[in-house]
């Protein structure tokens, strides 16, 4: 689903088909949703046929927050649409205490749906004194009663072992390389913003018909400001598609986009799961030289009509294929094979 105030091509929406029908124990499976993305959330349901669970969630006056579930979900499986985007803090609260919630209500698994997973970043010490956040918010969704979780592009995929419980880990680059194949775009060469992307762009290329890979050496002096050096790789008369799992402030896209343009580029499009879009973002992707900014909408974006190169594509049929897979007990990972 593209979100851009105009009907969605058919190219645009990976098509899954949901087999909970066919469950006999589907009235065990509930879905709820948190405050941080509720129309996803709403998809996800809507493509189980299911509708989202009734839950109160409200704040005391000294900002404390307080859920409470409307149903009876008494040896269900649940599954709880969380991501811990901004305001970070607040919705990671959120989550942990639906989910101490659930199991006080005697859930029988409880999932943490979590589309955007926040804190990782920090996935490992890079100098003395540091946390790792990564490892610390995996912690806390499992003490607070978590089953297993359901995640979606993590920052790197150490992550997954972070966790205790089981993880299944799935990806957006479907949605985003079938609506990049349906645009038939001509000399496509697949860039990585930085080395530590190399092995998702490659992903990408061999996807898009075992397309070219440039690589941007990019340096990195302090938390959200990096500064782009050289770039590996031939992208002469070419349209470049930059890829990356997310795009924070939007500094490596731009200063990548400024490279590939000098490096005679004739096209430049950037592709991400994830849209933080926090600071300067907007105003960076406004008035960057890019064809068109691709995303998922595993994080809402007010006001996305206003970034004119932006365009945001549904991911709900993937999560809810997901969901469907793991209460059924069949393989997820074949999802991407």
């Amino acid at each position: 689903m593209r979100l851009k105030g105009k009907p969605v091509s058919h190219s645009a929406t990976l098509t899954l088909q949901s087999s909970l029908s066919q469950l006999p124990d589907q009235n065990r499976l509930r879905i709820f949703s948190g405050s941080a993305n509720e129309p996803l959330a709403q998809e996800v349901a809507t493509y189980l046929g299911l509708q989202l669970g009734p839950m109160v969630r409200k704040r005391f006056a000294d900002g404390e927050l307080y859920v409470q579930i409307q149903e009876s979900i008494r040896g269900c499986d649940v599954y709880l649409v969380q991501p811990c985007c901004h305001p970070v803090n607040d919705n990671l609260m959120e989550l942990l205490i639906m989910i101490d919630a659930c199991r006080r209500a005697s859930a029988r698994q409880i999932t943490a749906v979590i589309p955007y997973y926040s804190y990782a970043r920090a996935d490992r010490k890079t100098a003395g004194r540091e946390s790792i956040t990564a490892k610390l918010v995996a912690n806390l969704v499992t003490q607070a009663g978590a089953s297993r979780v359901l995640a979606m592009d993590l920052h790197s995929a150490q992550i997954q072992g972070y966790f205790d419980i089981p993880l299944d880990h799935v990806y957006g680059s479907p949605v985003l390389i079938q609506y990049i194949a349906s645009k038939e775009l001509s000399n496509l060469v697949v860039v990585s913003p930085d080395v530590g992307g190399v092995a998702r762009a490659r992903a990408f290329a061999k996807k898009l018909n075992d397309a070219p890979l440039a690589i941007i050496d990019k340096r990195r002096h302090s938390h959200n400001e990096a500064e782009v050096l050289n770039l590996i790789g031939d992208v002469k008369g070419k349209t470049a598609v930059m890829v990356d799992d997310l795009i924070d402030t939007a500094g490596t896209m731009l200063e990548g986009s400024r490279l590939l343009r000098e490096e005679g580029a004739d096209q430049v499009y950037a592709c991400a799961t994830h849209a933080v879009l926090s600071g300067p973002a907007r105003e960076r992707l406004f008035s960057g030289d890019f064809e068109e900014v691709i995303v998922s909408n595993t994080i809402p974006v007010p006001g996305h009509e206003d970034i004119e190169p932006l365009t945001i594509l549904s991911v709900a049929n993937l999560i809810g294929e997901a969901i469907s897979r793991i209460h059924e007990e069949s393989s997820v990972s074949s999802m991407f094979r």
